[in-house]
């Protein structure tokens, strides 16, 4: 079986064509299933006309109009205490980071590109390794407020900032059906519309397969369950869904439900070990410039490796233990910056 088949397996025929005629237009051979995906392709069009762009979503790697990523990313600091569940849209994210805060609680910074919702929320107030992690991204972030040295420091970045204690201009409400602090609502849609001229974000992980981890360099393990715990009373697992080809999300050894009632899932998950420094009183400080001990789980499959980030504004980079790419397959990702002092465990 020819590589572009191997494509059409794994992806599914639609992709595969697009791959396909993007490298017999440039008169190469077809890719291998393992290449990371392109944010743009070609793809000839009947009558001698000019070929056409194909895009690919930069922070999912799945086929999209071009013209429909013609926009910013939106990151949005997300509660994620017990009253502000279920959260709006998770599933609909490209990117999810969950981190530790304060009380042993998580919470999570989102990223929207490739599908932007009308609504997003709840939205709660910014931390000190936000920066770090939202500004490789570029474009929008919103959040409700925060320590003012926070704050600074997140307007220090490039990005634009839109606060929900300085806005009066209609972009977040109240929501009457859930409890304060936990209510806050952000009009993504209109969000992103005043920015529009913003660039999109660029490519933040590589892409493979549907099956990325399947070479044996990668000694991938294989994986049903995903056990992760932040502190002494926060647990969070994943379980594998062969039927539906994603990761279900548990809190507290209970489903994670998103507001539409659907679980909360994903098509990859990052899990990272991560330093936490506290040279802000009760508030810990996640350390993401840096390296340490990474895994990527896909495909109900789990790799070892490292990751890396030399700068507040560089992407995240994914090494498997013989040196070559971590690949994610194409879709969602949830980031699990675990810390050190917190448990990972990977289930057969």
């Amino acid at each position: 079986m020819g590589s572009a088949a191997r494509v059409a397996r794994a992806w599914g025929i639609q992709l595969a064509a697009v791959v396909a005629s993007a490298f017999v237009l440039s008169g190469c051979a077809a890719p291998p299933i393992d290449v990371p995906v392109s944010p743009t392709a070609t793809r000839p069009v009947a009558g001698g006309a000019p070929p056409l762009a194909v895009a690919f979503a930069p922070l999912r790697g799945t086929p999209a109009d071009a013209a429909a990523l013609r926009h910013p990313s939106l990151a949005v600091k997300i509660d994620n205490h017990e009253d502000a569940r279920p959260q709006i849209a998770l599933n609909r994210s490209d990117i999810v980071f969950e981190e530790l805060v304060e009380g042993g609680l998580t919470r999570y910074l989102v990223v929207w590109h490739s599908d932007i919702p009308d609504a997003v929320g709840p939205v709660r107030s910014i931390r000190p390794m936000d920066p770090a992690i939202a500004s490789p991204f570029g474009g929008v972030i919103a959040y409700s407020g925060g320590q003012q040295y926070f704050v600074d420091l997140m307007k220090s970045t490039s990005l634009v900032n839109l606060v929900f204690d300085e806005d009066d201009t209609g972009l977040f409400e109240r929501a009457d059906d859930r409890p304060g602090p936990h209510d806050v609502i952000l009009d993504a849609t209109e969000a992103i519309g005043r920015n529009a001229t913003l660039p999109p974000p660029p490519v933040q992980f590589a892409y493979g397969s549907a099956d990325p981890l399947v070479a044996p360099g990668f000694a991938a393990a294989s994986t049903s369950h995903l056990e992760l715990a932040f502190s002494s009373g926060e647990s969070r697992s994943w379980d594998w869904d062969p039927a539906g080809s994603a990761w279900l999300r548990s809190q507290q050894g209970e489903p994670d439900l998103e507001a539409s009632g659907d679980r909360v899932r994903a098509t990859n998950v990052v899990t990272l070990r991560v330093g936490i420094d506290w040279p802000f009183g009760e508030v810990p400080l996640t350390v993401v410039v840096g390296s340490g001990e990474a895994w990527v789980s896909v495909a109900g499959r789990t790799a070892h490796g490292t990751w890396s980030k030399d700068a507040e504004a560089s992407p995240i980079v994914l090494t498997a233990d013989d040196g070559s790419v971590l690949r994610l397959a194409p879709g969602n990702t949830w980031v699990e910056l675990v810390p050190n002092e917190g448990s990972v465990a990977f289930a057969p």
